[in-house]
């Protein structure tokens, strides 16, 4: 199971995006109807449409002894799964340097050295990922309550 190729996709809340839009697009985009300034409507909607796809590509590649991040099939940076040391909940939104999830429900993995790297990561079967990185390092440290039962965790969000 070690060498065989794993893939997650990245989970996409669609809250967030109702979120991050009512914040930045809407104030944008109401003077620019108001003013019929349809080139700016125009490279406002290629913008979005852009961010949407580069979220929409990103996947968890599990492959061997490392962990690769890809945008569709652009390799974005890998990392040894021997080095995390731990795994717990995180619902950061502005994470910049470390976030690459569109959603509220993330996973922070936190690498062993003297910087104190960590990333966020979102797979869509959050279960099978973390099973897959316990199986190559059982001594990672997990930390990811099991919440169900409330009307706002369908459809797995946990908001």
């Amino acid at each position: 199971m070690e060498n065989q190729k794993q893939v997650f996709r990245s989970r996409i809340s669609v809250l967030l995006i109702v979120f991050l839009s009512a914040i930045f697009i809407l104030p944008c985009t109401i003077p620019m109807v108001k003013h019929m300034m349809i080139f700016g409507l125009s490279i406002m909607g290629v913008v979005l449409l852009l961010v949407l796809l580069l979220y929409g590509g990103m996947r968890y590649i599990i492959l061997g002894e490392r962990l690769y991040l890809r945008i569709w099939s652009i390799p974005t940076c890998s990392f040894r799964i021997a080095d995390i040391v731990s795994m717990k909940r995180s619902y950061y939104i502005f994470d910049i340097p470390t976030n690459t999830t569109a959603s509220f429900k993330k996973l922070r993995l936190q690498f062993a050295g003297e910087i104190r790297l960590y990333v966020h990561v979102s797979p869509v079967r959050e279960k099978e990922f973390v099973e897959a990185l316990k199986a190559i390092n059982p001594n990672i440290q997990v930390n990811i309550p099991e919440k169900t039962g409330k009307w706002w965790r369908i459809w797995d969000w946990d908001v």
